[in-house]
């Protein structure tokens, strides 16, 4: 993974992310949806574990240092059973934490997903699985630009904090 892939999938997902700050038609109103504080919990460990997936693939010796990480690096590295669950399961955290977004958005982002474990495991050109990944990551930062309403906060009213009135 180059540096100039990196640059460039950083460059576009702040794109992304910023139009959502800058622009006032984001998210798009009729149908982004109002995710819970556990969807966006899903969704941020899980899409933390696709990072780690990734960084013991192409950067290992970031991950190295971290104590008791040896296996499981060497596990992902290996592209067997247990790299596939340590891929499937973070996606399907994220695809959770996103189950009440639009259908259409859920089910661009787990083709995307799907894109990403097909190139990683089936042998084929690692170029097409990086583009995979570079796609990947841009319909998940599309699909929380346009359709994810972030979690309200529930503070309890000043009246409802008070001692109870004897």
């Amino acid at each position: 993974m180059s540096t100039g892939f990196l640059v460039g999938l950083g460059v576009a997902v702040a794109v992304i992310l910023g139009a959502r700050l800058a622009l006032s038609a984001l998210p798009l109103r009729g149908p982004a949806r109002r995710v819970t504080i556990t969807d966006a919990t899903l969704s941020v460990v899980g899409a933390a574990g696709l990072a780690f997936h990734c960084v013991a693939m192409f950067f290992r010796r970031v991950v190295d240092p971290l104590p008791g990480a040896d296996a499981v690096i060497s596990d992902i590295r290996a592209l067997g059973t247990a790299s596939i669950i340590w891929y499937v399961v973070p996606a399907v955290l994220v695809l959770l934490g996103l189950r009440r977004v639009h259908p259409v958005g859920l089910a661009v982002a787990a083709l995307a997903f799907v894109a990403v474990g097909v190139t990683m495991y089936d042998e084929g050109p690692l170029d097409i699985h990086l583009a995979a990944i570079f796609t990947s990551v841009v319909v998940l930062a599309l699909v929380t630009a346009t359709l994810v309403l972030p979690p309200t906060r529930h503070l309890t009213d000043a009246s409802d904090a008070r001692a109870p009135r004897s």
